[in-house]
């Protein structure tokens, strides 16, 4: 991009093509921001960024791909303010963010990927009691046509997927209790590997050392959690899966 100086941005004939906005329409006028397209998603899902990182020119535009601005007079008038980065808050907030084909592909690949993880490791096949496979998961939401919003948290997404995917698999989401016994030459260094599966129900240290716990953990990491307490404790644990009442 090329500046002429304050107010006068330009952009050329490849950036024109390729640049990312969000365009807000409010009081009658159209106003556009260019944006770094990951960041304006992530700004408007609501994580903390500060908006400086988010934008690409810190100008409000009419037009950017024309290098027209946004009147200071309108914008007082509909914001209140003639503030751009304050301005820009809001239209990438309340506006739409306008990406190139290519941005938008990457951004629901990278968004499909984090929700197959999250069903992996929170749901199972109730058949097996085992979780489902990533590829498994992966295959049925290609059969079951999914759609991956770019705009939505994968985490506010996960419920009506998984309601797709039962007609296509069988899965529930659920989350398994534990008890687990480790014995007194592994127990001092295993509070933080149990604890990084799920959450610390209630614990003890028996008068031989040994350490005593109760833990809940999403149903997908119950193979996970197996193997990593085994590999740590070289074998020496005991682990039983509670009946939920």
């Amino acid at each position: 991009m090329i500046s002429l100086g304050k107010g006068q941005q330009i952009f050329d004939q490849t950036e024109r093509l390729q640049i990312n906005t969000a365009r807000l329409k409010k009081g009658g006028s159209n106003f556009e921001v260019v944006v770094d397209p990951d960041m304006a998603v992530a700004f408007k899902e609501g994580k903390d960024i500060p908006i400086r990182d988010v934008l690409k020119s810190q100008e409000i535009f009419f037009d950017p791909r024309k290098g027209e601005l946004a009147s200071e007079t309108r914008m007082k008038a509909v914001f209140d303010t003639d503030n751009a980065l304050e301005i820009a808050k809001t239209v990438i907030s309340e506006g739409d963010i306008q990406l190139t084909q290519e941005h938008r592909n990457k951004i629901r690949e990278a968004k499909r990927n984090k929700i197959i993880n999250i069903i992996h490791r929170n749901a199972l096949d109730p058949k097996t009691g085992n979780p489902h496979p990533l590829e498994r998961i992966k295959l049925a939401m290609e059969e079951g046509k999914i759609r991956i919003d770019e705009f939505k948290k994968p985490e506010d997404q996960v419920k009506q997927i998984v309601e797709t995917l039962q007609s296509i698999i069988p899965i529930r989401f659920d989350k398994l209790i534990f008890s687990v016994i480790i014995d007194p030459q592994h127990a001092g260094k295993m509070y933080s590997v149990v604890k990084s599966f799920g959450a610390i129900l209630e614990d003890n240290w028996a008068n031989d050392g040994s350490w005593q716990v109760k833990v809940e953990i999403p149903a997908g990491l119950k193979l996970d959690f197996f193997d990593e307490l085994n590999n740590k404790t070289q074998g020496s644990v005991q682990i039983e899966e509670m009946k939920k009442r």
